[in-house]
């Protein structure tokens, strides 16, 4: 882990929210914001491997209810738009005027959407495991007729033992709204632990280290599952087909888009139909790989994918 961190803090980002973020690497490099996936899952150890730190700015936040930003696992004044809002404050408050963005899962679905809302501050955008929002994206990853549960039909009844006779993906938060009533109780931790279970075994081609899965819950895997509900309950707060049906506003910036092509989370065709409405992107589909930015052709891509921006952006600053 290469993490030269300068600076940390907590933005008061209003709603009785306080956002943590920090800042890595060199304060007049190349600035590039990480937007971590879930919603949920908060910054990895050593998400600032991927970059160069004497050439970029790195900032990292976490999002609303997870990580260090306060209060945990707080559902209230908590959505897309929130977080929307959080990403403009942190620019401004850090005084940046163009940024790249660097997010993966959730983090492409966030990136791609503040983006497309304020697309003169972006320089760029780095994407993996293309995640869209639309209702055929939920089905995939929940139900069992979805893709992950075909794949993966020996772990699937795991996760839904509560809810057996679920078919759509109503039925699965309705039970894990029941689950979640009382986020302090055992129950809850459990369904958490069921939750990110269901998520980690699937996350990579070869299965690697998650957090623990034993009672108490850890702090993350009870925000990964308690925020993904809740995001999942409302659509993720956004229109159906929100982004593709606004994709062309992207057209003037600078992208790559990196899938595994054995993605069971987010199905590959989401990073396909990204990439054919989005004139200036390059799409990497990575032979033998899934859904973690942690399986090594992956991590690979994301690394020559930031050394194409050190030199398309080292002459801009």
């Amino acid at each position: 882990m290469t993490t030269v961190r300068y600076h940390q803090g907590h933005l008061d980002v209003g709603d009785n929210h306080h956002m943590y973020y920090e800042c890595s690497g060199n304060p007049q490099g190349i600035p590039v914001l990480m937007l971590h996936g879930g919603p949920g899952a908060g910054l990895s150890p050593d998400y600032t491997d991927f970059f160069p730190l004497d050439a970029f700015h790195v900032i990292g936040f976490e999002q609303r209810g997870c990580g260090r930003s306060t209060p945990h696992l707080s559902l209230t004044n908590n959505t897309t738009q929130h977080l929307l809002a959080d990403i403009r404050r942190l620019r401004e408050h850090l005084g940046i005027n163009k940024w790249l963005l660097f997010g993966g899962s959730w983090g492409s679905t966030l990136a791609l959407l503040a983006a497309l809302e304020e697309p003169d501050t972006i320089s760029g955008l780095i994407l993996r495991g293309i995640f869209l929002a639309r209702q055929q994206d939920f089905d995939w990853f929940l139900t069992p007729q979805g893709g992950a549960a075909q794949v993966y039909p020996d772990l699937y009844p795991t996760y839904i033992e509560g809810c057996p006779e679920a078919t759509s993906v109503e039925d699965i938060v309705q039970y894990y709204r029941s689950q979640f009533a009382d986020l302090t109780s055992e129950q809850a931790q459990l369904a958490a632990i069921k939750w990110y279970n269901w998520e980690e075994s699937i996350a990579r081609v070869y299965p690697g280290p998650g957090y623990p899965t034993t009672l108490p819950a850890h702090p993350t895997v009870m925000s990964l599952a308690v925020l993904e509900w809740h995001y999942i309950a409302q659509q993720c707060f956004i229109p159906e087909n929100d982004i593709l049906n606004r994709a062309g506003a992207l057209a003037h910036l600078p992208g790559i888009i990196i899938h595994g092509r054995c993605d069971t989370i987010c199905k590959p065709e989401n990073a396909t139909a990204l990439h054919e409405r989005w004139p200036l992107s390059q799409l990497h589909l990575i032979d033998g790989a899934g859904h973690s930015s942690s399986e090594p052709a992956i991590k690979q891509a994301l690394k020559n994918a930031v050394q194409h921006f050190r030199t398309l952006l080292r002459n801009t600053l």
